[in-house]
């Protein structure tokens, strides 16, 4: 196809009718255009595993603890949830390259001047705080337009593969190398090292994104110059939660999602750094091997589903995956060695990185396309709507209960709410009646 706003032939999809004998979990890679958006995509992920992990140990350089932490996460997850509605609308009217060049070039200005006020000793709380916020409001844009975009990019039946690559280079690359890179940057140099790291990254990732085709929206707009521009919008997202109410799969799984935030990410991302600080008497490399677990996990668990056909009970699969997936919480909570926390981090992973694959092909293949974009968001939305509660709770939580209760809930509460979801909605029924095989 040709691309209406620069004139440039684009072969997205076309080509990807060859080699075949490619396996399953490495057919996308067919596309030119795909090849050159996963490099992207890789040198971003590593950028924030960096970052993740240099945050964490400048709040504690400059004198932090837990309540400190939760403030520059919640502002993050502030930043995320607030925009996320807009993001939608953007990602299904503007061409989504130039959603993702525009959220990449400010996440590499915020390492950036991160990196220069650690180096300079002057960074304080609301500077990490301020940062992350910004970097958040980004993600809100940045996911409905990378989910949108993909489908534009490679075949229908390559879609499960897409999000499993994707699903394996997220904990591979931003959970456990970068991670594992920040922690020995931290370790043998400084915090502000390991920024300096993640800008150098993330600014690499931003020239292979140039590099990667524009491609059109595929929406009719035309329809949009009729009324004002706010007018138009809200009638956007109106579109977009009515789509979402009337469908009960879509419905079931992101209100199962957002209570699941609610239980586990205070935990995962406030409170584990300081288990293994606390209690278990560890530090920056101990904290990058459970990371590093974590990603390990969540790619084997990525390629595993990346390499076989879309199960046939997949709404059923995916949720109960979700739900049991979070016990290794428990085991976390209960134990007095690091070993422990590892192991547990590798199962945790594996079962929630897998369904991921299978909720990103389920959208990209039963939303509509022109509605993808605003439905991405409204998952975005949901499913993390609760996320700035948990952070803000994990620490006062934790110090009202203990370290081990606050596990034990986060571990146990999921299942509950996966089985409750399922049941409710009726999604065995769903799923037979719209197969995907």
């Amino acid at each position: 196809m040709s691309d209406p706003l620069t004139g440039e032939v684009i072969d997205t999809v076309g080509d990807q009718r060859q080699g075949r004998s490619l396996p399953r979990a490495l057919t996308p890679f067919r596309s030119p255009a795909y090849r050159k958006l996963a490099l992207a995509l890789v040198l971003q992920t590593l950028a924030a595993g960096v970052w993740i992990v240099a945050l964490v140990w400048e709040v504690i350089r400059i004198g932090g603890g837990p309540a400190q932490l939760s403030v520059v996460s919640t502002s993050a997850a502030i930043g995320v949830v607030a925009p996320a509605l807009l993001g939608g609308v953007v990602a299904d009217r503007v061409p989504q390259k130039s959603i993702l060049l525009v959220v990449a070039s400010i996440e590499f200005l915020g390492m950036a001047v991160v990196a220069g006020l650690s180096v300079a000793d002057l960074t304080q709380v609301w500077h990490l705080a301020v940062v992350s916020g910004i970097s958040g409001i980004g993600m809100a844009f940045y996911y409905p337009a990378y989910s949108a975009w993909l489908p534009a990019m490679v075949a229908e039946e390559d879609l499960l593969a897409v999000n499993g690559f994707e699903g394996m280079v997220r904990p591979t690359i931003g959970q456990a190398i970068g991670p594992g890179i920040a922690g020995v940057v931290v370790g043998i140099a400084s915090p502000g090292s390991a920024f300096i790291v993640a800008a150098t990254s993330s600014a690499l990732g931003v020239l292979a994104l140039t590099a990667v085709p524009l491609t059109p929206v595929r929406r009719d707009l035309e329809t949009l110059a009729e009324g004002h521009p706010v007018a138009t919008a809200l009638r956007d997202v109106r579109e977009g939660f009515r789509y979402m109410l009337r469908t009960p799969w879509l419905l079931a799984t992101l209100l199962f999602a957002s209570l699941m935030v609610l239980a586990i990410m205070g935990p995962l991302e406030v409170l584990v750094p300081f288990l293994i600080k606390d209690r278990l008497g560890g530090g920056p490399g101990d904290h990058a091997w459970v990371m590093a677990a974590f990603g390990i996990g969540g790619a084997v668990g990525s390629l595993v589903m990346a390499s076989r056909t879309l199960p046939r009970r997949y709404l059923t699969t995916m949720n109960l995956m979700w739900g049991a997936g979070c016990l290794p919480f428990v085991a976390m909570g209960m134990t007095s060695h690091i070993w422990v926390v590892v192991v547990a981090a590798l199962v945790l992973g594996a079962l929630f990185a897998a369904p991921m694959v299978i909720w990103g092909t389920l959208l990209q293949r039963r939303v509509p396309p022109e509605l993808l974009g605003r439905v991405a968001s409204l998952d975005f939305f949901v499913s993390v709507s609760l996320m700035p509660v948990s952070m803000a709770l994990a620490g006062p939580v934790s110090d009202a209960i203990g370290l081990t209760r606050t596990f034990v809930i986060a571990g146990a509460a999921p299942v509950v709410f996966a089985v409750a979801a399922i049941l409710l909605w009726r999604l065995p029924e769903d799923e037979l009646a719209h197969p995907l095989r």
